[in-house]
């Protein structure tokens, strides 16, 4: 098992000191919330990313939607302001062409010095993607993924080589492509999805399959499932998991800062945050919305903070709002780090992880946990 990568989030939705959603619905609702709100402008995404290169992360993850600013066009703006940061740049590959994607990436590649990783998100609310005017079912979906990462990989030909790369498939029909990357490799190949589909195409063609928190044990599970099917296909892949933090330097504090977030989420936001993220294709986002649908919205607003507590340290309170991945880590420094150790142990080796807001909660964990790990030896070279 290799060390732990710690990589950040660009809110690229906007930020705040409040939870900031991802999906359909608006930032913070209606109301003196608006007030607190950060635009998603250049000067502020150059902040967040500078500090996370100078607080040692090793990448931000930019993420893609019609709800954010292009990740893209965003990843190459940063590139400029940042020196050693890479970026984990999220893109829907049933909208684009293997071959510009190919392109694009030894683009970035030489204009960053190498620093581009790619996170391929199939997508998983039909609304959005029928705005694109994609109208493909789920499983079709992920078929066509597979052929997209078959055709990415192919079409990465030095030039002078002579080679030019076919393929005629059900989805795509690619006739004499070549990409040169020149010194750089093919970016690395980040994909999540917790379908039977998903996995099937993770375990054949990606480098990092992506998941989003739930305990340990339960990912345990998951993983070596996941494990087995690449093992089958004779290839071996790493893990990486999806996680908010809340990391204080005392328990109480950790716990505090979860109920202020709470108390500010109305049951009119969450309502209708919750009837946007029903209508998911996504089994994973159905695994996320199912960690607090024992109650309905108004019993979710009454309840204490703890008992959104799914496993010891883990709250599920993000996804009452927000999109994708649903939980928090919180707890002290000691704790937080402790628990990133025993999904390391499992068998994460990446963390992508966010707080808000996204400037503010980096200097918590990385004078904190980041710190404690990184005491033990724990962090990749």
């Amino acid at each position: 098992m290799s060390g732990i990568h710690l990589h950040w989030y660009l809110p690229t939705n906007g930020d705040s000191r409040e939870i900031v959603g991802s999906g359909d619905d608006s930032p913070l609702g209606n109301g003196p919330s608006r007030s607190r709100f950060r635009e998603a402008s250049l000067d502020y995404l150059s902040l967040v990313a500078k500090t996370a290169e100078t607080l040692g992360f090793e990448a931000v993850l930019t993420p893609t939607g019609t709800w954010c600013e292009d990740a893209w066009i965003v990843t190459a703006a940063l590139a400029q302001v940042t020196t050693r940061l890479k970026f984990l740049v999220a893109f829907r590959p049933g909208l684009i062409s293997p071959t510009l994607v190919a392109h694009q990436a030894a683009t970035l590649q030489r204009i960053s010095g190498g620093r581009l990783l790619l996170n391929v998100v199939t997508g998983g609310d039909p609304l959005e993607q029928k705005r694109f005017g994609d109208h493909l079912g789920h499983d079709q979906r992920y078929e066509r993924t597979g052929e997209f990462l078959e055709i990415l990989r192919g079409v990465v030909l030095p030039a002078g080589s002579g080679r030019r790369f076919d393929f005629r498939g059900k989805h795509y029909d690619i006739e004499g492509a070549q990409i040169d990357f020149g010194k750089w490799p093919l970016p690395d190949i980040f994909f999540g999805g917790a379908s039977g589909a998903a996995q099937a195409v993770a375990a054949r063609h990606v480098d990092t399959y992506l998941v989003w928190g739930e305990s340990p044990a339960t990912e345990a599970a998951r993983i070596g499932h996941v494990r087995e099917l690449a093992a089958a296909q004779g290839r071996k892949l790493s893990f990486g998991i999806c996680l908010h933090v809340i990391s204080r330097d005392t328990e109480a504090q950790a716990w505090e800062e979860a109920e202020r977030l709470l108390e500010r989420l109305t049951p009119e936001r969450i309502a209708q945050a919750q009837a946007i993220l029903a209508r998911t294709e996504s089994a994973g986002q159905r695994r996320m919305n199912a960690l607090h649908s024992d109650s309905g919205t108004a019993a979710l607003t009454a309840r204490s903070v703890r008992d959104l507590e799914i496993s010891p340290h883990l709250w599920a309170g993000y996804g009452l709002v927000r999109g994708g991945a649903g939980i928090a880590i919180v707890g002290s420094h000691e704790q937080v780090a402790s628990l990133i150790e025993e999904y390391h142990a499992v068998g994460f080796d990446h963390f992508i992880l966010s707080g808000q807001p996204h400037v503010e909660e980096a200097y918590h964990f990385a004078e904190g946990a980041l710190a404690v790990l990184k005491s033990k030896g724990l962090l990749a070279a």
